[in-house]
């Protein structure tokens, strides 16, 4: 199993980076999570991460699934990879407004622009209104650009924060068409930040690769069982376009200095090729609150 070692101290900035342009829901939850470090748009998950290992910045925000569209694609092949370590969690209520240039109206409305998963998420609205869909890289790049072309014609499907700074109106509050839409971010570091065990919940991810061996992941699975180990998610990918071997991304409740995860997790080393833990951080309030209901 890999460990982690912490360095010595260093000069810490006050950045935080994230994927997408001013007004994305990265930056959203950029803000909530950290609303004393200053956001840090990059144009992709690569640069947020490699402003994250430079020092450039403190903290990177990075969505990793969402409620309604699944898992956020390349994320699993990028974090083992990245050197770094997570180190919090943060859940936003995605919301999209349908925004327009100042005096744009919604009965004049015909075309629509977004990124995929946007479009994907409010197709209600499109539908209703008869809109032409329009797919861009970024959610907040459309209100970008649809505030430097000055039609009324054309709107953007957006988070609210993009019409705040690039000074589009509203022309429908969420009209997402799922109440529950959520997507989940992790919060990477340089280092680890391991926090006391016996304080609160912790969630523990890590990637394996299991041995090549009759039932594996079966008895992989064991040890968590037995041990009385709450594994919250478990995926598959196939790692540099392999079909016969697949990597695994888990997430269990609970801290490795926990004598049950540490029983857990020797009999998922014994079964695995490949184990490295990610990050332990402690649980988002957010997930206690889904238990409750």
């Amino acid at each position: 199993m890999t460990k982690s070692k912490k360095s010595s101290p260093q000069s810490v900035s006050h950045r935080i980076s994230y994927q997408g342009e001013p007004g994305a829901n990265s930056h959203m939850a950029a803000n909530e999570a950290h609303p004393a470090l200053e956001p840090m748009a990059c144009a992709t998950f690569e640069d947020a991460l490699a402003a994250v290992k430079s020092g450039e910045a403190r903290y990177g925000m990075i969505p990793i699934e969402n409620s309604v569209a699944g898992r956020v694609a390349d994320i699993h092949h990028l974090l083992p990879n990245a050197g770094l370590y997570i180190v919090g969690e943060h859940f936003l209520r995605v919301r999209f407004h349908l925004m327009g240039i100042k005096g744009a109206e919604l009965d004049g409305v015909t075309d629509v622009y977004s990124h995929v998963h946007a479009l994907g998420q409010c197709r209600k609205i499109i539908r209703k209104h008869g809109l032409r869909a329009h797919v861009t890289g970024d959610t907040a790049g459309a209100a970008r650009e649809v505030s430097e072309w000055k039609d009324r014609t054309r709107a953007a499907l957006a988070p609210p924060l993009a019409a705040d700074i690039y000074g589009l109106d509203i022309l429908a509050k969420d009209v997402e068409d799922e109440a529950h839409n959520t997507t989940r971010f992790v919060i990477l570091a340089a280092e680890p930040e391991d926090a006391d065990h016996d304080r609160g919940d912790f969630v523990t991810s890590f990637i394996f690769r299991v041995r090549n061996v009759p039932a594996a992941l079966y008895k992989a699975m064991g040890g968590f069982a037995t041990n009385g180990v709450n594994m919250t998610k478990l995926e598959s990918y196939q790692p540099e376009g392999s079909f016969s071997a697949s990597m695994f991304f888990a997430d269990i409740e609970g801290h490795p200095s926990d004598r049950r995860v540490q029983l857990a997790m020797e009999e998922l080393g014994f079964f695995s090729t490949e184990l490295k833990v990610l990050g332990t951080y402690k649980a988002s309030p957010f997930r206690r609150r889904l238990s409750e209901k």
